[in-house]
């Protein structure tokens, strides 16, 4: 099993952006964590983060050769890119989405999803444990062919 794991914007500065809201874990330790995880659950991993929605459409689109699901925080795209929602309606994959921040606790406009829609689950809160919960929920969910 090979999942693809997809931040998106302004992930790169965990670690130092909005502590107060993403805390201080870094995305080099989140991805480590990850890599823990999907070893003990030996499946293969990629993780890719890009401040780009071009850049995440282009993953999203090559997963469907050589992936089995993916893990995405689509971050502020979340709330705007019917673009990547598109991509990965028509990868036709599983997806879970993951977000560090209880999105429907904060600002209005935070709230809404369009991912939300085409995912399987959606996992939102729990700071980096919320990719842990996430990409653990999709391995249960691929292995039991739901």
């Amino acid at each position: 099993m090979h999942i693809l794991v997809l931040h998106g914007p302004n992930l790169n500065l965990l670690g130092t952006r909005e502590p107060d809201v993403y805390g201080f874990d870094t995305l080099a330790g989140i991805n480590e964590a990850l890599t823990l995880l999907a070893d003990d659950l030996s499946i293969s991993l990629t993780c890719f983060q890009s401040n780009s929605e071009g850049e995440l459409i282009d993953r999203i689109q090559a997963a469907a050769h050589d992936c089995d699901g993916i893990v995405i925080n689509p971050a502020a795209y979340t709330h705007t890119s019917v673009a990547i929602r598109d991509a990965l309606s028509a990868v036709a994959l599983p997806v879970v989405e993951v977000h560090l921040s209880n999105i429907h606790c904060r600002e209005e406009f935070r709230t809404r999803s369009f991912i939300a829609p085409v995912a399987v689950g959606q996992i939102t809160g729990f700071g980096p444990d919320s990719y842990l919960l996430g990409l653990r929920a999709l391995f249960n969910h691929i292995k039991k062919g739901l």
